[in-house]
């Protein structure tokens, strides 16, 4: 008899903590997804200009480049960007290669210097790819247009994407016929980005008209998923 009790007594002890392991079931919730859109004018532009020369030898091909570069660098400086406006972006130096019945031959050597300009005054970024194109830039690329304060508009669009899930929340709720309770979670889902306004132009030559430029709007776009608890 004293054998079979203490064989209860091994299963009880078994037994407990499987049950204590039961997880809770969920709490019933709405899951539910908000965006905002905020349309502001840029206030700053960003343009890549590039001087590029070729010649027999390296150190002409190198020689010739500097001396454009620095003369775009100082038709800038004339137009009114400061000195911290202005960053090296790329530098190359290669053959130019010719080839003949499958047979190539170097005739010469091809430097590239690129720099990129911030402009910080839109209503001079005409004249600024102007003074560029008249001073020895062989090509501009990548013009795009951004925002200085473009953190605080993000935030902005995050409240308001919040807000837009709350009130798509709130319908769901009320043709539920549940009462909402307290938010459980606050995701985001990242900054949806579209492209910037970009153009390539290249120097022809010639004294070239003033360069209009429209920068438009840009559109900061937030995605939100909230979670949110709910009863009956």
């Amino acid at each position: 008899m004293r054998r079979l009790t203490g064989i209860v007594f091994v299963i009880s002890l078994v037994a407990r903590p499987a049950f204590a392991q039961q997880t809770p079931p969920s709490p019933p919730v709405i899951v539910t997804h908000g965006q905002a859109v905020i349309k502001r004018a840029p206030d700053q532009a960003w343009v890549g200009i590039a001087a590029e020369s070729r010649a027999a030898a390296p150190a002409d091909a190198q020689r010739t480049a500097a001396e454009s570069m620095k003369a775009v660098q100082s038709a800038l400086a004339k137009a009114g960007l400061p000195a911290d406006a202005i960053r090296t972006t790329g530098y190359s130096l290669q053959p130019d290669m010719e080839y003949v019945n499958g047979r190539g031959r170097v005739r010469g050597y091809i430097v590239r210097n690129q720099i990129e300009v911030r402009v910080d005054d839109l209503q001079k970024l005409g004249a600024v790819l102007d003074a560029a194109g008249g001073s020895g830039a062989t090509s501009m690329s990548g013009l795009r247009f951004d925002l200085k304060e473009r953190d605080a508009a993000e935030r902005e669009a995050l409240t308001l994407a919040v807000r837009d899930a709350m009130a798509r929340a709130k319908a769901l709720a009320a043709g539920g016929a549940v009462v909402l309770g307290p938010v459980l979670r606050i995701e985001d889902s990242g900054d949806v980005r579209p492209p910037m306004p970009y153009m390539t132009m290249r120097a022809e030559g010639g004294t070239p008209a003033q360069t209009p430029i429209v920068p438009g709007e840009l559109e900061i776009r937030s995605q939100v998923t909230v979670t949110v608890k709910i009863g009956l």
